[in-house]
């Protein structure tokens, strides 16, 4: 799973290197077999946000790209949305995805994040719950769309830095998401839609899906 990860990263247009940061040396060595780079990092990270900016702080770069092996099914033009999103305006300093909630089921799935976002598309809140339909019926015109946050995220490496500095936060720490960090702290991160809706490996039940999606020819 994580060269097929890999290798749709490095397809990525605006993409320059591809790096695998990990604590365990049996992710290094499958990395390098199939001719990946990989960097190791100190175990103690807290988070993977962390586990980045330790990789980030030694790179000559403008944007970071954090994307995690359990994507299996993120497509190149999905990371090049988000890298784009920080590179076509100075002012954002954190990009990342969204795709609309089609499946009632993912509602109630607190292994799918929900994301509410502002008319500009920057987000307002992340949660494992749903959103917005409390006293909404969830059908007709009226109702608001319901968003399901794809953990892609593209940094400009000074605002990564600064985030992995910050402290933990109660919202974060309550939902168990690091991106709450940064709106608790005052900053903005802007979502791009997308239509595609890749599966995050969480569970088996996920990968097992995953597994049956890519042998009927999804992207792999």
């Amino acid at each position: 799973m994580v060269e097929h990860v890999y290798r749709h990263v490095e397809a990525a247009a605006l993409v320059g290197t591809v790096v695998v940061a990990t604590d365990d040396e049996r992710i290094a060595s499958a990395v390098t077999a199939f001719g990946g780079q990989a960097r190791m990092t100190r175990a103690d990270h807290h988070s993977g946000t962390d586990r980045l900016a330790e990789v980030a702080d030694t790179l000559t770069c403008d944007v970071v790209v954090n994307v995690q092996a359990d994507e299996p099914l993120i497509e190149p033009q999905m990371i090049d949305a988000a890298v784009a999103a920080c590179l076509g305006d100075p002012a954002v300093v954190m990009s990342t995805l969204r795709c609309r909630i089609r499946d009632a089921a993912d509602l109630q799935n607190p292994h799918v994040v929900k994301v509410a976002v502002d008319r500009d598309g920057y987000a307002l809140f992340f949660s494992r719950a749903a959103i917005g339909l409390g006293r909404a019926t969830g059908r007709g015109p009226a109702a608001p769309p319901v968003y399901k946050h794809i953990g892609l995220y593209a940094y400009r490496r000074p605002f990564l830095l600064t985030l992995s500095r910050l402290e933990p936060t109660p919202l974060e720490r309550a939902e168990r998401l690091e991106q709450l960090r940064v709106l608790e702290h005052g900053y903005r991160i802007l979502t791009t839609e997308t239509e595609r809706d890749p599966i995050g490996v969480d569970t088996p039940e996920d990968l097992e899906r995953v597994r049956r999606l890519v042998a009927a020819g999804a992207p792999a």
